[in-house]
């Protein structure tokens, strides 16, 4: 998943930098650039929320400097100044989109900009080599705003010489043309690393919503015995002389998971995501399906937090797979292994079960929010 499109209170991350910039009046045209394989589910995005003033999206470039390049040739012809906005900063006003362009009316370029508040050192392997005067330092955001002429004579200018720079300022700056500072906003961080996406979730969360959201959800399937078939459990291929009948592998321990997993999420059953009979999903690999799954409850803002797990049989004996099946399950999952809990118990000789005629499995899975650590 981009972690533009990482859920944030049910939203995605990109659309609250979107929704920032669609309050401006002074903005009349939008562009989107992201990753050639998320665009589908962006244009959903832009259709959904009802920006209107979005008349583009596009695929991005290999880095940063490429994918402006893009967006500035999907603009309307008519547009004469330009501002560009990361969508991984969602907490970013409407009233600071404003204060950037006007500077940049003005002035021809414009970026907001914190003052560096902690001291900054430079370093020279592994020791302190000087203390810089943070009194000029300044931490910069987007977003940065450009006569549009100017903007693109940077990328043609920097695209000429193989220059690559970490924003659009500093290829103005190349050129010689002064850039205005505008004061930026503390709270407008950039989403990078999880811990980051914690913070953004609690500065947007809505007034009265908890600060942690779980969901259990519970799951049971059962598959006979077949001859001429592998039998497979939590992924692994354990050695018996029968298998498990079915359309997939008939793992009946994924099969109870995905279960689990989609009824916390409240998304059905996995006969409604992977109907039986359906040629797709031939001897499919249950592990396979798990993982989408797991993509799945991402698009709704959750993932996995605990899986436990009581599988009914006779006979093999499972005790000897259950690490190799904890590991399987977990590593698909995103999960450590101790988030992971396998047991197995007898019927004592009662019931089709007890006779051996086929096994089944029960499973609770424990969701948690996504925003709240989930990678990115």
């Amino acid at each position: 998943m981009p972690k533009s499109l990482v859920p944030l209170h049910g939203r995605p991350l990109v659309q609250y930098a979107l929704d920032a910039v669609h309050q401006v009046e002074e903005i009349v045209s939008i562009v989107v650039v992201g990753p050639a394989y998320a665009l589908d589910a962006m244009r959903d995005l832009v259709t959904n929320a009802r920006l209107g003033k979005v008349t583009a999206v596009v695929s991005g470039g290999a880095d940063r400097q490429a994918s402006v390049a893009r967006g500035l040739e999907a603009l309307p012809a008519t547009a004469d100044l330009v501002l560009v906005h990361d969508g991984a900063r969602p907490c970013a006003t409407p009233a600071l989109v404003r204060a950037v362009a006007a500077a940049a009316a003005t002035s021809g370029a414009a970026t907001a900009a914190v003052p560096v508040e902690e001291t900054v050192k430079r370093g020279q392997d592994g020791w302190v080599a000087s203390t810089l005067d943070r009194s000029h330092l300044y931490r910069i955001q987007t977003p940065q705003a450009f006569r549009r002429t100017l903007l693109e004579q940077a990328h043609r200018d920097a695209a000429r010489v193989g220059f690559h720079g970490t924003d659009d300022a500093v290829l103005v700056e190349r050129l010689g043309h002064p850039v205005r500072l505008v004061a930026g906003e503390p709270a407008n961080l950039k989403v990078t690393v999880p811990e980051d996406l914690a913070v953004a979730e609690a500065l947007l969360r809505p007034a009265g919503a908890p600060a942690a959201i779980a969901r259990v959800g519970l799951g049971f399937d059962v598959h006979r015995f077949a001859e001429g078939r592998p039998l497979i459990l939590g992924g692994v291929e354990i050695p018996w002389p029968r298998g498990l009948a079915g359309w997939s592998d008939a793992d009946v321990v994924v099969h109870a998971i995905m279960d689990a997993l989609l009824g916390a999420a409240s998304c059905g059953d996995i006969g409604q995501h992977f109907p039986p009979g359906d040629p797709a999903y031939a001897r499919a690999d249950s592990l396979g399906l798990l993982g989408r799954v797991r993509d799945l409850l991402a698009t709704r803002g959750w993932r996995a937090a605990h899986i436990d797990v009581v599988v009914m049989v006779e006979a093999p004996r499972l005790a000897p797979h259950m690490p190799a099946m904890r590991a399987l399950i977990a590593g698909v999952l995103g999960l450590d292994e101790d988030a992971v809990n396998l047991k197995a118990t007898t019927l004592e000789g009662m019931g089709a079960l007890g006779r051996e005629e086929g096994i089944a499995a029960q499973a609770v899975a424990t969701l948690a929010s996504l925003s709240g650590g989930q990678s990115v």
